[in-house]
């Protein structure tokens, strides 16, 4: 792809919503050499609120799978907030992507897609896949979805 990670953005018409302030005594983000780590991130909504819900209970997998590129775009805002121009990301490296989900459910890898594609939108498909794992489990807040991802600088 040609165009900057921000020209996408753009494009793309992409809206981000507030940066998290840390819930706890951790970073937001690392720098590591050419590794930018990236902490959990919940779904915020434009308003700085929280998206709350469980998958297979209150909110079905299409609901959840949006919560996850709510998640994105959160981090998205989370890297631009504290490291600055996405421009100096070269490729997403690893995800892994936890969904709040009845023990019935089955369906995170697909919920997690909602993620995954939006990297691969703003980073292009080639650098915007990477490793992922995709889990269920219980999630702080009730929050729907947590991704944690590692990308690869410039």
């Amino acid at each position: 792809m040609s165009s900057s990670t921000t020209e996408r953005i753009k494009e793309l018409g992409l809206v981000f919503p507030p940066a998290p302030k840390p819930a706890g005594v951790y970073r937001p983000i690392l720098v590591v050499d050419k590794f930018l780590y990236v902490s959990g991130q919940g779904p915020i909504q434009n308003d700085g609120s929280l998206m709350i819900g469980i998958a297979g209970y209150d909110m079905n997998a299409d609901e959840a799978k949006l919560a996850a590129r709510q998640v994105g775009l959160t981090m998205l805002s989370t890297i631009q907030t504290h490291f600055g121009s996405l421009d100096k990301i070269k490729r997403v490296v690893k995800v892994l992507g936890m969904v709040n989900s009845t023990s019935d459910f089955g369906k995170q890898p697909y919920v997690i897609n909602g993620f995954s594609e939006l990297m691969a939108d703003v980073f292009g498909k080639e650098d915007g896949i990477g490793v992922r794992s995709a889990v269920g489990m219980m999630l702080p807040d009730n929050i729907p979805v947590e991704v944690e991802a590692m990308f690869e600088l410039h």
